[in-house]
Formats: structure tokens, sequence, C-alpha cells
């Protein structure tokens, strides 16, 4: 050990105690991300001691990442540098919560599984389905504005965002929105963090709104015969009475790949799966509304068991498919509405030039576009294939990030699109909350 090192240690230490600080390899190489793993991982139990960790790190110009329950670290370019990890394991508390305002209070480390579990029991929940399910941390489905497809009907973080509370490298502690009065230096900290990937400050604390959960859910899936004819469906089904929870579209490749290991058998076309709740009244009444767009379109349609774990692998992605396609590769198209189906079209022409599997997983009201790449290994031609993809999005008047990928590939691409016209805003706001550059380097568009 060096005495720089030892010195930083100390006063880590100093900071969060010694059963806050892990520095063996095999506990650090834990939290590495993209091949690299920290010198040091510090796992405060107070959100002054977050505070007072960003301190010590801006002096003496440490690069920290905050990680939750570490399911999206995996998004974004890999770390110029990466001195130390925070672990949110022990600030997970609930720090208020009253069933009858619909609101709660909890640290950033506290997991949805958990907060769904507590808010359960009053009738209510967080509807939420992020990529890292019940694992994920408040802060870091916060800090990722992660959503999965039950934002069709109840909106994406920011929309449930009441109230935040943040450490900043200056080791100040900055609260919004909740129960305070004005927000800081005037500006919407709640809109700026979401979606920052820790690069402006660190989520501490977190202030949400709650929603009264369905009684029950049914979800029914239309075996389309063409992508086509899905756009049709789709349209339909805005002019009929239905109001979806969740809508999924999935092409053949992606429903194969949903059904291995189970009796159900693959069908020939794509499928427009649909989940709507309420009482058991309600679930009937929207049943005879889809039977009535069955008949009038000739899709067959059927009430699908058990569909949970299924949702769960589609918000999911990267956790499902990784454990048999190590190198499996996933983008992320945010297009209009109307583009879903076309894209998909383009996505599958260009994959099967390239003789790569592909399976598509499209969350049409919203103009989520997931395709996925099914690779046991990294191709050379991937590279390729992926600017081919971006171009479309671009082209369909959207965008494409990659979410998931190897590190080889990172090497040859941006998985972030170009940044747009806000990215010098970006950049002046990074440089005003983050001058020394220590949150998460290099992870965030345009390199911040």
């Amino acid at each position: 050990m060096t005495l720089a090192v030892g010195s930083t240690r100390a006063e880590f230490e100093a900071i969060v105690g010694p059963s806050g600080l892990i520095s063996d390899r095999p506990t650090c190489e834990a939290f590495a991300i993209d091949g690299m793993a920290p010198e040091f991982t510090l796992m405060p139990s107070t959100t002054d001691k977050v505070a007072a960790l960003l301190t010590f790190a801006n002096e003496r110009g440490l690069a920290v990442i905050p990680t939750g329950g570490g399911t999206k670290l995996s998004t974004g370019n890999p770390p110029r540098r990466y001195d130390a990890a925070i672990s949110f394991g022990k600030l997970n508390r609930v720090i208020h919560y009253e069933p009858a305002d619909l609101t709660i209070t909890v640290e950033a480390g506290m997991k949805l599984g958990e907060l769904q579990v507590l808010t359960g029991r009053d009738g209510l929940w967080l509807p939420l389905d992020p990529r890292g399910g019940a694992q994920s941390t408040v802060g870091g489905i916060i800090a990722a504005n992660a959503a999965g497809p039950l934002r069709q009907a109840y909106g994406g973080p920011r929309d449930m965002l009441l109230g935040l509370k943040i450490a900043t490298t200056e080791g100040k502690i900055a609260k919004t929105g909740g129960r305070v009065v004005k927000n800081v230096a005037g500006y919407d900290l709640c809109k700026l963090l979401t979606g920052s990937f820790g690069t402006l400050g660190v989520i501490v604390e977190a202030s949400l709104k709650l929603f009264t959960k369905p009684p029950g859910s049914e979800t029914f899936a239309f075996q389309a015969g063409t992508l086509e004819s899905t756009h049709d469906l789709r349209s339909r089904i805005r002019r009929s009475p239905l109001d979806p929870l969740r809508m999924a579209l999935i092409d053949p490749s992606g429903a194969a790949v949903l059904r291995e290991g189970t009796r159900e058998e693959d069908q020939s076309g794509p499928e427009l799966w649909i989940e709507v709740g309420g009482s058991a009244r309600v679930i009937k009444r929207c049943e005879e509304e889809l039977n009535k767009l069955a008949s009038a379109t000739g899709m067959p349609l059927n009430l699908l068991q058990n569909p949970e774990s299924s949702w769960c692998c589609i918000s999911d992605l990267a956790l499902w498919l990784q454990s048999k396609y190590p190198d499996v590769t996933i983008f992320k198209a945010a297009l209009p509405s109307e583009a879903s189906e076309e894209f998909l079209m383009r996505a599958e022409r260009a994959a099967d030039a390239e003789q790569i599997p592909l399976a598509g997983f499209a969350q049409p009201g919203l103009g989520i576009v997931h395709t996925s790449l099914l690779q046991v290994k990294l191709t050379q031609s991937t590279a390729g294939l992926a600017m081919r993809l971006r171009q479309a999005a671009t082209e369909l008047g959207g965008t494409l990030i990659i979410e998931h990928c190897p590190v080889g590939l990172k090497r040859q691409i941006d998985v972030w699109d170009a940044g747009g016209d806000d990215l010098e805003v970006m950049r002046k706001m990074k440089g005003t909350w983050d001058p020394n550059g220590i949150l998460s380097p290099g992870r965030f568009v345009g390199g911040i």
C-alpha cells in the first residue's frame, strides 16, 4: 500500500468507520463497471456521511460512483476514472410514510421490492416496473429515470417525484420539493437530477407519490399476423374505451425466447400484449371490448396464465437474456409512437443481413422499442449494425442508445446518441455542480 492510498484509506475510515470501508479486491470487484473496479467501497450510514465523503473526494480529486442495487451499472460509457464506489446498502430507511396522503419519503438505498411490500399492506404501490425490478433502489431508479411498460398508465419516476435530498460535491445537503418551500438556487432539482446518472449530485432521500393498487389485473395477447396489422390494431385500441395498464409488442423471436422452457406453443407472428386492471367487473368489461376487437380484426385473443414473470422479463431484458447470451446487446429506441412497428421491421432486416439473431420488445404506446442482439459472443459486425439501427431511429424522428452491451462494443461506439441542442447546457450544469468532475466521470452523454 502506497503512502497516498494509506492516507486516503484513513480519511475514508474516519468518516464511515471500519465497518463502512472495504478495500479487499474480491469485494471491490463486485462493484466493477466495464472491467474497472474501485480501490475502495464505501458504505455510509447517514446522509451527512455521504456529504462528508463527497467533500473529501472533491478535495483529493477522487472519482466516485454511487451505487444502489447495481442493476443499471452496465448502462453508460466506461468511467474515465473510478476510485471509490459509494454503496447505499445502509441508507434504506423509511423517513416518513402517510398512507392517507399517498406519500412516502425513503432513503435512496430502499429497494423497490421492500417499498412495495410496505405500501401493499395499505393497498398502495409505486407503479414502476424498471430494469432491476424488486432489487432496484429508489435512488438508482430516479438517477436513471428507469421505467418499464407500466409507464403507459402511470408515467415515470419524474411524474411520481415530490421532493429530493441531494448531497453535493461541496459537502452540502440540498433539498427540493416535498415539504420544502422553494427549490435551491433557482433550479428544479427534481427534474435536473432525474435521469442524470449520478453525474451532478448524489441522491440520498426521495419523497414519492403513491397510488392505489388495482384489486386485480389480467393480461390478454392478440396473435397478429404482421407488424403492419398490429399498427392498425393499436389505432383501434386508442379509439376504444380501453385504458390499459401495460402494453407490449413482441416480435416472433422475442415471443419464442419468452416461451422457452414452457409448454406454450410458439406463434408465427408478432403478439400484442395488453394488461387491464381494476375490479372483476371492470376487467370483465375490458375483456368484452377486447373480444370485439378480436372479432373485428380476425386476430385470435388469448388470456395469458401467470403472466407476471414474463412482464418482469420484458422490464429487465439484460438480467433475463444475459444468462443465456453472455454478449447480448440491447438497444433502446425512443420514437414517435406511430413509428414503433416500422423501426422493428427495419431492425429485423438489418440484423438478418448480418445473420445476427434479434428479438424485439416494444412499448408501442410510449414509442419505446428494445431490440436485443442474441449473441453468445460479440462479433465484428455488431458495431456497424448498431450504427445502422441508430440511423434508422434518427430517420424516424427518434434516438437510440445502447442500454446494455459488452465493454468491447463500448470501445468502438458511444452508447449514447449524439447530444442534442441541450448538450452545451448540460456541460455547463456539470461544471456548476461538479466542477472537478469527480462524479461518475465520462459515464454520461458527451463524456459528462
